[in-house]
């Protein structure tokens, strides 16, 4: 692998770490908060001792505020979606097959794969189409087809990133971007270019490692 690459992808994972760390940390902080109210709550209790509660006055009681929950979920889904985001800044041009299509296949992926991956070995089992969305919009499209597609155990997928006829210079503004923000998705094990009936060089073929 390109040095130049391979230190990006390091940044990159040293930039997630850093992260995950942080929503850890976030977490112990709030969890050390709850034990710090609790603690003082018994030792008051211990201190004041047994009590007898007064006879009913007729007055109203104010219900105690109740203890703020600790937002475990929220967390570990910004986790997830911070562990699966994708870099812009990636330069992948290293990393793809100098062909027509610009595959990619993943280190100790044979080429024989690529060559399967276009003669349809594998069928379309599932298709995301990006057209009309941000950059943004797409990139987070993109990540959650692939991690679901994987969870649901598929191997072969399309996605449709346009051919730019209808952009500015009539350049496909996601085509490259696509290609980079696949390579940084460890459930992609390849790529390739899809066949004119499946969309030409407005599309990918992607493959999945297997569960």
């Amino acid at each position: 692998m390109n040095p130049d690459v391979r230190a990006q992808l390091e940044r990159l994972q040293a930039d997630r770490a850093r992260h995950r760390r942080e929503q850890a940390e976030a977490l112990a902080r709030e969890r050390a908060a709850l034990a710090h109210e609790q603690a003082k709550r018994e030792v008051f209790r211990l201190a004041v001792g047994p009590v007898q509660a007064l006879r009913a006055q007729g007055r109203a009681e104010t219900p105690p505020r109740p203890i703020e929950p600790v937002p475990r979920q929220r967390m570990a889904d910004e986790a997830q979606a911070l562990a699966s985001s994708l870099s812009d800044e990636l330069d992948v041009t290293t990393l793809l097959d100098t062909d027509a299509g610009l595959s990619f296949r993943r280190e100790g992926i044979g080429p024989d794969v690529l060559s399967r991956l276009r003669r349809g070995q594998w069928s379309i089992q599932r298709h995301l189409d990006l057209h009309g969305l941000t950059r943004e919009a797409a990139r987070e499209a993109l990540a959650a087809f692939i991690r679901q597609a994987e969870r649901d155990g598929l191997r072969c997928v399309r996605v449709v990133h346009g051919k730019g006829n209808g952009s500015p210079g009539r350049e496909p503004v996601l085509k490259a971007k696509v290609r980079a923000w696949l390579v940084q998705k460890t459930e992609v094990i390849a790529f390739t270019q899809a066949s004119a009936s499946d969309g030409g060089h407005g599309a990918l073929l992607v493959l999945l490692r297997a569960r």
